[in-house]
């Protein structure tokens, strides 16, 4: 375990978008994106029966249509064909059936045999790893969440009476602590952060998702320190310490860098021998 000092890099937004039916999930993640990049490097999983051509009149996206079983599986095969195709923004419409849906992970758990409880050490693993690619994924990657009216039970003069307590997101429960921002949309379309690390958008007022939205978020995430200028740092190393540190400095880039390290380090080791070398003429004694 080392300690080091906290430091700023650039990053790729991970961002939910929940909401009940008609509330314009769908079409203002598609206007987020459009301010992350242009609408030909944003790519749609749509699992929401062909809803994202509804909007092909905002530009020319790129959309994947994902059928059933929603297999968590085949959510991260559904991304990783996006990433391999250049795709800038992922837009995931909708996470909520990889949870719910035919052959999504509540399904699949439903019609396993054996015990309930040990049966989700089988099903937990699955689900995990569709999260993980989403959070390691190269590109930005906006999901949309159904939700449902969520109740309590309060007791009043000696009743029990439900009580409405706002919207659940259909998903698994402590999804939305993965994402960066979460926004939650009312049926007027009007968008509120429930969850905001980056200080952009927590404890507004509510308002409509535009473009601009996007590119407010694209400003924060281009803060930092970049891959390229890590890589540049790699390349102009002065010795192996440094090669070092700078791997341990920038842990999330680590898979990048570290072949440049390695033939940094050649680099070096063969200035080493040479310079040996001419300092003793060839014949490995001193000048």
């Amino acid at each position: 375990m080392e300690i080091r000092k906290a430091q700023r890099k650039q990053a790729k937004i991970k961002l939910a978008l929940q909401g009940p039916s008609g509330s314009g999930k769908t079409y203002s993640a598609l206007l987020l994106a459009a301010g992350l990049t242009n609408y030909s490097k944003i790519a749609v999983i749509d699992t929401e029966n062909h809803s994202a051509d509804l909007y092909a009149h905002l530009g020319d996206f790129n959309v994947l249509q994902l059928s059933k079983p929603f297999t968590p599986e085949r959510y991260i095969t559904a991304i990783e064909t996006c990433e391999e195709a250049g795709m800038e923004v992922i837009i995931i419409d909708s996470v909520s059936h990889e949870w719910e849906g035919s052959g999504g992970i509540l399904d699949l758990h439903g019609n396993m045999p054996g015990n309930s409880f040990t049966n989700w050490a089988k099903m937990t693993p699955r689900h995990n790893a569709f999260v993980q690619k989403i959070l390691e994924s190269p590109c930005h990657v906006i999901s949309t969440i159904r939700t449902k009216t969520d109740y309590t039970l309060s007791e009043k003069n000696g009743k029990m009476i439900p009580e409405k307590v706002g919207l659940k997101g259909i998903t698994r429960d402590g999804m939305d602590y993965e994402f960066t921002i979460v926004f939650d949309l009312d049926i007027k379309h009007n968008a509120t952060a429930s969850k905001d690390r980056t200080g952009l958008f927590m404890d507004k007022p509510a308002y409509v998702i535009s473009s601009k939205t996007g590119e407010r978020i694209l400003n924060w995430c281009n803060q930092g320190t970049s891959l390229d200028e890590v890589i540049k740092q790699v390349q102009q190393a002065k010795d192996v310490v440094e090669l070092r540190d700078l791997l341990k400095k920038y842990p999330e880039y680590r898979s990048k860098i570290e072949p440049l390290a390695v033939k940094r380090k050649e680099a070096l080791n063969a200035e080493i021998i040479n310079a040996t070398k001419i300092g003793t003429n060839g014949t490995g004694k001193s000048k």
